[in-house]
């Protein structure tokens, strides 16, 4: 196919209404900014322009965009966003998110409030796979800590950021995982073992870092916890990490959540369950759309040349490096930028999934590789933008500016330097494996 550069001007259109219109209502100095115009209505002219741009039959077009919609990939990830989302708000009515923050919370010393506190946001956040979801029930607690010690308030929140995004990276259910993988076609397992072999340092030397920072804190008296409640979160990570079929593990996790609450909750029912199930899947219905919506546009883009026009521009961009390094830099660069214009890690690494696979191919990159890096460098920018959701729900929460919390998301900052190093180096090694079918199987 013949690249053109025009193809991408529906993509262009999007970012600018979505962007644009987050600039006019900060101007205003509206909250969530950026969020007024939803994602999914700002991608309706794109889609308009992108048929209008199109070759051939206006019909062929519009099946071409259909084709787009109903790729498996698209509605595989579509499914698991439902379970997911139906997993996290069950165990969180039952009482999961409040039992794991006041079980950790009682079992820390006093010199390990703000590593403590970055443990127990990071085991929230890849237990939920939500990082908005783990910074609403934590922020909370670190201003909490912050009032009961001598701590910065920004260093608390900024802390609770930094444990949510590890979470969020690492997380099998997290849908930044979910559309990483799939998009690339590997397990998720295999995705979260070198992400892990990336983060944990960036972790570690976080850990060191807070501990240093925060070593005078102290601990308010925690609140009461069952330990029952923590089991559906405990049994979801163990289960995905074994390699069970990932719609099996969530489903799995609400079957858990629902018996504890219909166990230990008053007045829980069945009923109950099935309003939080559904309000589960309400919560994802905007990336749920907007990714049918992405995969119909990113089809017709992808027919008229522009995704291999703008392979081969980053592939200029980065000439002179080696096969491998150029290849991983590229899908590195891809993300970032388009996680910048979006202010959205999910939606980036939608948009930016299949480019990425097509220059992995092209550089043999492995696709465990290509979806760990997408998933980190679309962390690590969102963990920076002061008008990204998270930074703006933690600032809210805590009376504060976005800006304040850039400096204190310590862990952000670390993941890029040491995934920066990753791609110099091209550490971790990683063993052939038929990665493509190993994924289909798993589904």
């Amino acid at each position: 196919m013949q690249p053109r550069a025009i193809a991408l001007l529906p993509m262009l259109l999007f970012l600018t209404l979505f962007i644009g219109s987050g600039l006019y209502y900060q101007y205003q100095n509206v909250e969530f900014a950026f969020y007024q115009i939803s994602a999914p209505v700002a991608i309706l002219p794109a889609i308009v322009l992108a048929l209008i741009l199109g070759r051939g039959a206006l019909n062929k077009r519009i099946e071409t965009f259909i084709e787009g919609v109903g790729d498996h990939t698209i509605i595989t990830m579509c499914l698991i966003y439902l379970l997911a989302g139906a997993f996290a708000s069950v165990a969180k009515a039952v009482g999961g998110v409040d039992a794991t923050v006041n079980f950790g919370l009682s079992v820390i010393p006093d010199s390990l409030v703000l590593p403590g506190l970055f443990v127990i946001t990071a085991f929230v956040a890849t237990s939920m796979g939500t990082s908005m979801g783990t910074i609403a029930a934590i922020a909370p607690v670190a201003v909490g800590l912050s009032e009961a010690t001598d701590l910065s308030l920004a260093l608390t929140v900024g802390t609770v950021i930094g444990g949510a995004m590890f979470g969020d990276n690492l997380s099998i259910i997290s849908d930044t995982t979910i559309a990483a993988t799939r998009s690339q076609g590997c397990d998720m397992k295999d995705k979260f073992r070198l992400n892990l072999v990336i983060a944990l340092p960036a972790a570690i030397a976080t850990l060191i870092l807070l501990f240093v920072l925060g070593s005078s804190g102290q601990i308010s008296q925690p609140g009461d916890y069952d330990l029952l409640r923590v089991l559906p979160y405990v049994a979801v990570l163990v289960l995905a990490v074994s390699g069970l079929n990932v719609m099996l593990v969530l489903f799995t996790g609400i079957v858990l959540a629902g018996i504890v609450g219909l166990m230990q909750v008053p007045d829980y029912s069945i009923a109950q369950l099935s309003q939080d199930i559904y309000a589960g899947y309400t919560g994802m219905q905007e990336i749920l759309i907007l990714s049918l919506l992405i995969g119909g546009l990113g089809a017709l883009m992808r027919q008229q040349g522009g995704l291999e026009f703008l392979a081969r521009s980053i592939d200029r961009l980065t000439r002179g490096s080696s096969e491998r390094r150029s290849g991983e830099t590229s899908i590195a660069a891809s993300v970032a930028l388009t996680n910048l214009c979006t202010a959205n890690n999910t939606v980036a690494i939608i948009i930016s999934g299949s480019l990425a696979r097509d220059i992995a191919s092209r550089h043999g990159v492995d696709p465990r590789r290509s979806a760990s890096l997408l998933d980190i460098f679309s962390c690590v920018i969102q963990g920076m933008l002061p008008y990204g959701a998270q930074m703006l729900l933690a600032g809210s929460i805590a009376a504060l500016s976005p800006l304040e919390l850039i400096g204190t998301t310590y862990y952000c900052w670390l993941l890029g330097v040491i995934a920066i190093l990753a791609i110099i180096t091209g550490i971790p090694k990683l063993q052939p494996k038929a990665v493509a079918s190993a994924a289909t199987a798993n589904l």
